[in-house]
């Protein structure tokens, strides 16, 4: 793990790093020192590690909890390169849906072909992290949505050591059986007139989830207008089961 910048203002210290080929941003306390819990963030499609979603929530988990948060890249997002094959499924998809074929399943296809590479990335991520002694081997959260969901799922199905998890506007298709492994408690988001992920689709995966504490939050509304009191929501989830 090597750190190529940092920056502090308002008792808020971001580090900017690479793990290999893998880009990410840690943000901690300013001056933290010790054993803290960690949530690891999954941005959404199109995103990278420090989009607004994800900036807002870790600025309020560092100052309001004195969590660590942690953010990377995901394949052919953000500053890693472009992916020759994930671009080709994308502009394949593209023509399939014009034609008349229902972009869920696509969408679903996909993620679980990425989530194939994202999975081992995010918990030797992990290792690294905790290794770290202003952060270390405290519990862990997972938060992430859309896209940030479809990875998540057999993210935390995988890593025993997430002890809770914030997942949402994703679908049963590609990760009914990773949701059936996921035990931990669970805040999960549904947008009742997405356009992307069919409503029975969201519902279908809260329900594989085998959690016996989960919870659902549906808000009218398309896939990209997530209400920002969801936000206060999850920081109250995570300060309750990681703090």
């Amino acid at each position: 793990m090597r750190f190529t910048s940092e920056a502090s203002s308002d008792g808020f210290r971001e580090q900017l790093f690479t793990l290999g080929e893998i880009p990410g941003v840690l943000w901690t306390p300013e001056g933290a020192t010790g054993t803290r819990p960690l949530i690891l963030m999954g941005h959404g499609g199109g995103q990278h590690k420090k989009a607004p979603d994800i900036l807002i929530h870790a600025r309020r988990y560092v100052a309001e909890c004195g969590f660590a948060v942690v953010a990377v890249d995901v394949p052919g997002h953000g500053d890693r390169p472009v992916v020759e094959e994930y671009d080709r499924i994308a502009t394949e998809n593209q023509a399939r849906v014009a034609t008349g074929e229902e972009l869920a399943p696509l969408i679903a296809d996909f993620q679980a072909l990425v989530a194939r590479r994202t999975v081992p990335e995010w918990r030797a991520v992990l290792d690294a992290v905790q290794r770290l002694e202003h952060v270390g081997p405290g519990p862990v959260g997972y938060w992430g949505v859309s896209l940030g969901c479809g990875l998540g799922v057999p993210f935390v199905a995988a890593e025993p050591r997430v002890r809770a998890a914030v997942l949402g506007l994703g679908g049963a298709l590609a990760s009914a059986g990773d949701a059936a492994r996921i035990a931990v408690p669970v805040e999960f988001l549904v947008q009742w007139d997405d356009e992307r992920v069919p409503r029975a689709e969201g519902l279908a995966l809260f329900d594989a989830l085998a959690s016996a504490e989960k919870t659902l939050h549906a808000n009218p509304g398309r896939h990209g207008d997530v209400p920002a009191f969801e936000r206060d929501s999850a920081l109250r989830f995570f300060a309750r089961h990681l703090g």
